[in-house]
């Protein structure tokens, strides 16, 4: 069973409180990250690998496409599941992050209920 660790990357300081929120209430441990370097850098750092990984897909530093580029290259992460959470909703910009890695997309705004289910159904 994968680790019940998750990491989000966003910029926004209100969706990463309000992602991480609703995961610690549900029993996840939650690790926050303010754009894709940092995460990056806190994924590689970790002991026990995270279990799943959030990211937004438009932010400073390095953006989400990058980061699961990145992420999919460093070890221990080449079968993590990463969702993208983020406004974007084209075809072209789902397609590039699933040729990048990622598992599934979330657009926002989200219900608490779906990002729970759409958890579960990755984690447990």
């Amino acid at each position: 069973m994968p680790s019940r660790k998750i990491l989000i990357v966003d910029d926004s300081i209100s969706i990463r409180k309000s992602v991480s929120f609703i995961l610690s209430q549900a029993g996840y441990t939650v690790v926050e990250a303010e754009d894709g370097l940092v995460g990056l850098n806190k994924a590689k750092a970790e002991v026990e690998k995270f279990g799943l990984v959030i990211t937004d897909i438009n932010m400073p530093n390095m953006d989400g496409i990058q980061l699961i580029q990145e992420l999919r290259k460093t070890e221990g992460y080449k079968f993590t599941a990463i969702i993208a959470l983020t406004t974007e909703n084209q075809e072209s910009k789902m397609q590039e992050g699933k040729s990048a890695g990622a598992t599934g997309w979330i657009v926002k705004p989200f219900s608490a209920d779906k990002l729970l289910a759409v958890v579960k159904k990755i984690i447990g």
